[in-house]
C-alpha cells in the first residue's frame, strides 16, 4: 500500500491494477469483494484512496476490521504527505523551469494511459461479458455525459438494471 501510494500521479485509480496485484492473488481479499469495494467508492464522494480502508477492513490476515482499515488508509497516504514536507519549499522555484513542465507535461500524459489501462483491467474485464452489459454501460455513460444526471442516480439506476437482467 505504501508503495502504490509512492506511485500515484494524477489519481487514485492509477494504483488500482497495483491494489488487485497486491491483494487479490495472496488471498487477502477475494476478488469478486475487491471489485464490489471499488463499486462502492465510485458511488460516494472523496478520493479512491479510501479504499485502501476498505480492504484493509475486509482483508484476511492479522490486519484487518477497522484497525487494519484505519492502518492500511495511513500507509496509503503517507507517501504524498512526506512528498509534500519534503517538496513544498522548494516547489515554487521547481515549477517555473521549463524542463519541470514538460517533464511533468509528459507525465500526465502517461496517467492517461495509465487509467486507460485501469479501465481495462480489473474494471472492463470483469463486468462487461455480453452485448447487454455494453449497452447498460454505454447507457450509464450517455446519462453521465450528456443527460448531467447525478453520478448516485446512474450507480442506483446501474445497479437495479444489473439485478433485473440477472434474473
Amino acid at each position: 500500500f505504501y508503495r502504490s501510494g509512492a506511485l500515484v500521479f494524477g489519481g487514485g485509480h492509477v494504483v488500482l491494477p497495483l491494489l488487485q496485484a497486491t491483494v487479490v492473488p495472496a488471498g487477502a481479499v477475494s476478488n469478486s469483494d475487491f471489485l464490489a469495494g471499488y463499486g462502492a467508492a465510485q458511488a460516494v464522494p472523496g478520493p479512491l484512496f479510501t479504499f485502501a480502508a476498505y480492504l484493509g477492513t475486509v482483508a484476511n490476515g492479522q490486519l484487518h476490521g477497522w484497525i487494519g482499515g484505519l492502518g492500511l488508509l495511513l500507509v496509503i497516504f503517507l507517501p504524498a504527505f512526506l512528498l509534500v514536507v519534503g517538496a513544498l519549499p522548494l516547489w515554487e522555484s521547481l515549477r517555473r523551469r521549463n524542463d519541470i513542465q514538460s517533464t511533468m507535461a509528459g507525465i500526465n500524459a502517461g496517467v492517461v494511459g495509465i487509467l486507460g489501462s485501469a479501465l481495462y483491467d480489473p474494471v472492463w474485464t470483469s463486468a462487461i461479458h455480453s452485448r447487454t452489459d455494453f449497452g447498460l454501460a454505454l447507457a450509464a455513460f450517455g446519462l453521465l455525459l450528456y443527460a448531467k444526471v447525478s453520478p448516485v442516480i446512474v450507480v442506483t439506476l446501474a445497479a437495479l438494471a444489473g439485478w433485473a437482467l440477472s434474473l
